[in-house]
């Protein structure tokens, strides 16, 4: 038999990321625009997957259910292999090792902050260089005002990494 993948728990850190508080402002963004408006760009929709399924190691089945219940273009196929590509899990898989780093996601494809700005507004007074790394502001927020990290993504990766490791040497 076929091991099985550690998935962790889902707890309080799923639901911070159902609702855009994880302390990623690019994931945040992302998540806020599809609760609010039902869609996201496809890039935002890889990297809040990336985060789900590897930095918060939740079992990406859990991501495909959401995405399916408030996108309003949710499709069957594109939505479980868009999963099963991030997850490392599909037939077509990306390598298990792609992590998406949040932080350097948003500094490349929103280098000027106005798409986390938009949806994360209580970082909108936030210089540039600090919008996709709120923690490392002069004066950060604080956490009643936006969320901390839940997860270290240097730590979560190492820990994603092991794990995918340890099922690739036992299968």
């Amino acid at each position: 038999a076929l091991p099985i993948f550690p998935w962790a728990d889902e707890d309080d850190r799923l639901e911070a990321w159902r609702r855009g508080r994880t302390g990623y402002p690019i994931v945040d963004a992302g998540m806020r625009e599809l609760w609010t408006t039902g869609w996201m760009h496809n890039r935002v929709r890889m990297i809040a997957a990336s985060f789900l399924t590897k930095d918060l190691l939740i079992d990406w089945r859990v991501g495909e259910r959401w995405f399916w219940d408030t996108l309003v273009d949710a499709d069957p196929a594109n939505n479980a292999t868009g999963w099963q590509w991030v997850a490392g899990s599909g037939a077509d898989a990306a390598p298990y090792f792609r992590i998406f780093n949040p932080v350097l996601q948003g500094e490349k494809f929103d280098p000027a902050g106005d798409y986390v700005r938009r949806w994360v507004s209580e970082l909108a007074s936030l210089p540039t260089e600090s919008i996709h790394r709120p923690w490392t502001a002069t004066v950060p927020p604080p956490a009643d005002i936006y969320p901390a990290r839940i997860v270290d993504h240097a730590a979560a990766r190492d820990r994603a990494l092991v794990a995918f490791r340890t099922l690739k040497q036992s299968a």
